[in-house]
């Protein structure tokens, strides 16, 4: 999993063809091109506070953009780690994890996904002694 921060996204630019613009222009890549692509699908999605999805997965990863207040995402045996407006999130292709809504208001998001979705138990609550468990491997989870 990868969270690409607003200021890093608008700070690390690669220039894009002049010939192609009225001035300058740059882009910050976020997904690879992939061909062929999968079945794909794009909405807003918004979780009310304190709500989470269970753990899933994308055949071939997911993109998210946080548009609306804070919220918590974790990958498989990893932390959980908080992530807010203009945070960019960028899941493997199969890669377990969930998202969801701080407890303080609700969370919205963009997300784009790739493939098809595998779901997967119930995700901890992410200040939970089982979250942290899941990060040091001491869980029967499936990985």
């Amino acid at each position: 999993m990868k969270i690409t921060r607003r200021d890093q996204a608008l700070r690390d630019l690669d220039p894009l063809d002049t010939s192609h613009f009225a001035g300058k222009a740059g882009s910050h890549p976020l997904l690879p091109a992939a061909a062929p692509l999968p079945p794909t699908s794009a909405a807003v999605v918004r979780f009310e506070a304190g709500v989470r999805n269970h753990w899933h997965a994308h055949a071939g990863g997911q993109l998210m953009v946080v548009i609306e207040g804070e919220g918590w995402v974790q990958a498989r045996r990893a932390g959980p780690q908080r992530i807010q407006v203009g945070d960019v999130v960028v899941t493997e292709a199969n890669e377990d994890h969930w998202h969801g809504a701080g407890r303080g208001g609700p969370f919205a998001h963009v997300v784009v996904n790739i493939g098809e979705t595998r779901w997967l138990e119930e995700s901890p609550p992410p200040d939970s002694a089982e979250a942290a468990s899941l990060l040091h491997g001491r869980s029967g989870s499936p990985g």
